[in-house]
């Protein structure tokens, strides 16, 4: 059964590097009737593109590592060993992205690509969806600093072992979501894409 949703009221209340708006909204309930009018404040940012670069024949991932501004103020250091990924811009394919973004951060000429999945970030907050991709890359040589300084990105780039990334994955030093899913699929895929990609 699908049911209904209405926005009573809608407006913009903040507008810098991201937007924030806010809604006023009424929705039918499981039991029948609707809700009273309820406020919600929607962090809106733009869907993103994220790609694990994996090299089949050497059996490694590229990882990058960066500054994230959310991770201030929590008990772990801001700087975050992460996958490449990059906001989708308007008019551009989820695979443009990945060639774009896997390219500027991590020095990697995207071979083959296999989608992951699509999932939502943050639903309760924020409209952000994230695609994520395996990529498949010739890690040979890749490494070093990236990123684009009118960003104000500093990338440490550094090809590792996936039984190394799986270490980290587990101990907690991989913790960004788009990182985990990513990781924990390419463990479950591994033996296919390297028969597939090899």
């Amino acid at each position: 059964m699908k049911y209904q949703w209405k926005t009573i009221n809608h407006e913009i209340i903040f507008q810098g590097y991201f937007r924030i708006e806010k809604f006023d909204l009424q929705h039918e309930k499981y039991g029948g009737g609707w809700t009273e009018t309820f406020q919600r404040e929607i962090f809106e940012r733009g869907s993103a593109v994220a790609v694990l670069p994996y090299d089949p024949v050497r059996d490694k991932v590229v990882l990058i590592e960066q500054f994230r501004a959310g991770g201030i103020g929590t008990i772990d250091p801001p700087w975050m060993k992460e996958i490449v990924a990059g906001i989708i811009e308007p008019g551009e394919l989820e695979q443009e992205v990945a060639e774009r973004e896997i390219m500027e951060e991590a020095g990697c000429q995207l071979l083959q690509l296999e989608k992951i999945t699509r999932f939502y970030v943050s639903p309760g907050g924020t409209t952000e969806q994230c695609t994520i991709f395996c990529g498949r890359v010739d890690s040979e040589g890749v490494g070093g600093i990236f990123g684009l300084d009118h960003e104000f990105e500093d990338i440490m780039v550094e090809v590792v072992d996936l039984k190394q990334a799986e270490i980290w994955l587990q101990d907690g030093t991989i913790n960004s979501a788009a990182s985990i899913i990513a990781l924990q699929w390419l463990l479950l895929n591994r033996d296919r894409l390297r028969q597939q990609w090899t």
